[in-house]
């Protein structure tokens, strides 16, 4: 570890902080219909969506219509890329002549991308998917999907926020307006900073260059025989990377046009635009901490719920940071301290390019969002430095979260805290002068639950029929971990994933996406339920009886704790093959 390193992760947390406030206000300004700059331009833009698509933008929702429209919308969605995959090789904009995608991986990758979780199983965008497929198919649902997220987010904040009433809001109107004020002014922004660093654009055929050095290499055909070829050119993929790397980002996304994902220098160029990638995975979230405050009437509460985010943020990534900087406790006697001749500590998967303390950053922040992007292998990881991303998910990536899912979260997580809490120092549970009752807390738990049992279930599934552990690369606990990590990531709506686990089999193709479909939608159906319940209740004032929770910090070390102890009570194989791992390896065992 290194005051240079602690002073970039401080600096990132700074920069959140800063742009907190502003961007809080300006989406609140938004979602209330109030005037903002851009109206000018996007108001008629606005109506005119409306009016082609016989949308009435003053009808409100009740939360049964409002799951319904999202439910047809995201259906419609995944339909669509389906169908775009599965016969890219007829459709335009495939100069490298890409084939149809076989079904499984079809229905496993549009599942992912219209879940947020953009899960690849597939080698890779630069060697699997057209440009017509990245850009319409892909790219679409990464703006799609953000905007459902922030659409229901929303949704979830006016049930707080109102009383006595059965309405949420439109869901047509409030997806429309994510996509016109927020989504697509920054992407378009974002987009022309990243192609400023480096990140390509462009629609050319994929370019072959002559070798400096040609390379011999062995090479194991298809009757098992081992031949040595000589090589001698190289292919380079490009393609409109820029236009996707901005949302996959700011919409929490996480599905790199390459493989490598964001380790790969025409994604990621320079360390401004590693540190850029940070920013746009954290704002929006960050910023929904203060437009909750902000429409509920309790700005205190919006900070609360900010610090207890920020609280977690800052235990996972000093762990994450100890543990890689640490090195390899396996590796005895060999000097793993930083020096002028090495960086030290554990470089195994990572770009020498941002080294360990922005590896950890990126590991941290990309999980504590539902984003997943990648800048570095979280396979090669040490086994603490691994269990965080894998904790982060487990908790539900409520540490800021993904756009909306995150807010609609560490709500779920609120209620818990006020009813336990209430119960325990026998006080009223009240909400932002709301009762919190039965159904509430009903809902609560099975918005929890639900994560719970898939995640188990499929692992447990998983490790035990030849179909999921043919894919282990590592057998022992590290290949516990690695198929644990995958059904969290797709629970999680991540994507990220332990890069030794072969995911493109039909048994893992078809149980993550289930996995994916179940995190995600039985998720907001049960979040959306609590909104129309706490949108009927009157406002109750404060009384001695009433448990506080716009107590500033007080209230955000509460929730933060709750979300660690809810953690540790649904998720009874939470971590348990990085730890594992970390005990033999400081024992000196194989495994």
């Amino acid at each position: 570890m290194s005051a240079n390193g602690w002073f970039q992760i401080g600096f990132f947390l700074l920069v959140i902080l800063l742009i907190t406030k502003p961007l809080g206000m300006f989406l609140a300004s938004v979602f209330s219909g109030k005037k903002t700059f851009l109206d000018l331009i996007l108001r008629p833009v606005e109506r005119l969506i409306y009016r082609l698509a016989g949308i009435d933008e003053k009808h409100e929702m009740r939360w049964t219509e409002y799951a319904v429209a999202m439910l047809l919308f995201s259906g419609a969605s995944m339909v669509l890329l389906y169908l775009i995959e599965r016969a890219q090789k007829f459709l335009p904009l495939n100069p490298q002549k890409f084939t149809n995608l076989e079904p499984g991986l079809a229905f496993g990758t549009a599942a992912s991308f219209t879940t947020n979780t953009n899960w690849q199983a597939y080698p890779g965008g630069e060697s699997t998917m057209s440009y017509l497929t990245q850009m319409a198919g892909l790219a679409y649902h990464n703006f799609a999907s953000a905007a459902v997220g922030i659409a229901v987010a929303v949704a979830v904040i006016r049930g707080i926020a109102r009383k006595e009433t059965d309405k949420l809001g439109n869901f047509w109107v409030d997806t429309t307006r994510c996509l016109l004020w927020v989504l697509l002014p920054i992407c378009l922004v974002g987009s022309l900073v990243f192609v400023s660093q480096g990140v390509i654009q462009n629609l050319k055929p994929y370019t072959t260059v002559e070798l400096i050095e040609p390379q011999t290499v062995q090479v194991t055909g298809a009757d098992g025989k081992t031949t040595t070829q000589t090589v001698t050119q190289q292919v380079i993929a490009q393609g409109p990377v820029a236009s996707q790397e901005v949302i996959k980002e700011l919409g929490t996304n996480g599905g790199g046009f390459f493989g490598a994902n964001s380790a790969h220098p025409f994604e990621n160029p320079t360390p401004f635009s590693n540190f850029f990638q940070l920013v746009l995975i954290f704002a929006i979230p960050s910023a929904l901490t203060y437009t909750l405050g902000r429409m509920t009437g309790s700005q205190r509460h919006g900070w609360a719920v900010w610090a207890a985010m920020a609280f977690l943020f800052l235990i996972g990534v000093a762990t994450a940071y100890w543990a890689e900087a640490r090195g390899n406790p396996q590796l005895v006697g060999v000097n793993q301290a930083p020096s002028t001749l090495q960086s030290g500590g554990n470089m195994e998967g990572k770009e020498v390019r941002f080294g360990i303390a922005n590896s950890a950053l990126f590991a941290t922040v990309t999980t504590d969002a539902s984003c997943g992007a990648i800048n570095g292998q979280h396979d090669s990881f040490t086994p603490l430095g691994g269990m965080v991303p894998l904790i982060n998910i487990m908790l539900g990536e409520v540490v800021f979260g993904g756009v909306g899912a995150g807010l609609y979260g560490i709500v779920v997580f609120v209620i818990l805290a006020v009813f336990i809490a209430g119960l325990m120092v026998g006080r009223t549970p009240e909400y932002l002068g709301k009762k919190i009752e039965s159904y509430d807390v009903k809902m609560a738990m099975l918005a929890i639950l639900i994560l719970t049992f898939t995640i188990l279930g499929f692992s447990a599934l998983a490790i035990i029929k030849p179909f999921g552990t043919s894919s282990i690369s590592n057998p022992g606990p590290h290949g516990l971990s690695q198929v644990l990590y995958a059904y969290v990531s797709s629970a999680g709506n991540n994507g990220s994933a332990f890069a030794g686990l072969n995911a493109n089999t039909m048994w893992y193709n078809t149980s993550t996406a289930v996995a994916q479909l179940l995190g995600r939608f039985f998720m907001i159906i049960p979040v959306l339920a609590i909104a129309g319940s706490l949108a009927k209740k009157r406002i109750v004032p404060e009384s001695v009886g009433t448990f506080p929770v716009t107590g500033g910090l007080f209230s955000g070390l509460l929730v933060a704790t709750i979300v660690i102890v809810g953690a540790l009570t649904f998720f009874p194989a939470l971590s348990l093959g990085p730890i594992l791992e970390h005990l033999l390896m400081a024992a000196g065992k194989s495994f």
